[in-house]
């Protein structure tokens, strides 16, 4: 049976504190509070403070959609009420992956962590048998979401303009390669461009958040010949018009 730890805590360790914790303990390569939607982590943990709590086996540690998400937290919610654990998981507040969300819950979670894990060798990595988390191609938090064969794009707050930018040909790319391909491909074409285009939006938000990690780091001419790459608008990267030979008499 579980130790209950209180659900205040009082104690906070900032963002960057918790994602090298998550990373130490399961051997992963997390970059963000808000990878921890899918449950995968959370999971682990369970099996390696109470083993056979979770079947690993069952747990989708590449998982890149809600659904799967969910089927993690219902894994992660069995294995609370085997152990007696009183709190309630958040789990619609999760699987958006909001920041705040996703925070104050592995806040909570590392305090019962230290509560009840003994220690003891765990081997994090094969206990998953290899098993990685597909961060690069995650779903990004607000990003744009299909609707009855049509796309629709939503802004997110604390975008910058560029980011929207990138999204914004990104979609147009993927109408029109929806309208080549015909109804019968719609879904897995979709599918497969938002992928391709959720992989590149990781990067940029990951480069920027590199290039803006200190005033210090900003001032290096190489950061800053980055950020003005990442700070060109639309106009920078428009097609030339090319000058016919009638044109150029």
């Amino acid at each position: 049976m579980a130790l209950n730890v209180s659900t205040k805590v009082t104690e906070n360790l900032s963002r960057y504190e918790m994602v090298a914790w998550v990373n130490s303990r399961l051997r992963l390569e997390v970059t963000r509070i808000e990878q921890l939607c899918t449950g995968a982590a959370y999971c682990q943990f369970m099996d390696m403070m109470f083993p056979n709590s979770v079947s690993l086996k069952k747990v989708k540690f590449a998982a890149t959609l809600e659904n799967e998400y969910l089927q993690n937290f219902k894994l992660l919610q069995a294995a609370f009420f085997k152990a007696s654990i009183n709190k309630v998981i958040p789990v619609e507040k999760l699987i958006k992956g909001r920041f705040q969300d996703n925070f104050e819950f592995v806040q909570w979670f590392k305090k019962f962590f230290d509560a009840n894990y003994k220690g003891g060798e765990y081997d994090a990595v094969a206990a998953r048998e290899g098993a990685s988390m597909a961060f690069a191609s995650e779903r990004v938090p607000g990003a744009s979401t299909i609707r009855r064969g049509s796309l629709t794009s939503r802004r997110p707050s604390g975008i910058s303009l560029r980011t929207h930018f990138v999204r914004s040909v990104t979609e147009h790319s993927i109408r029109k390669e929806v309208q080549a391909g015909g109804d019968s491909h719609q879904a897995s074409i979709q599918g497969e461009l938002r992928k391709e285009r959720d992989f590149y939006f990781s990067k940029m938000r990951d480069i920027e958040f590199l290039c803006n990690k200190s005033e210090e780091i900003k001032r290096m001419p190489l950061v800053q010949h980055i950020l003005a790459i990442l700070n060109a608008t639309q106009d920078v990267y428009s097609t030339p018009q090319t000058t016919t030979p009638e044109q150029g008499e």
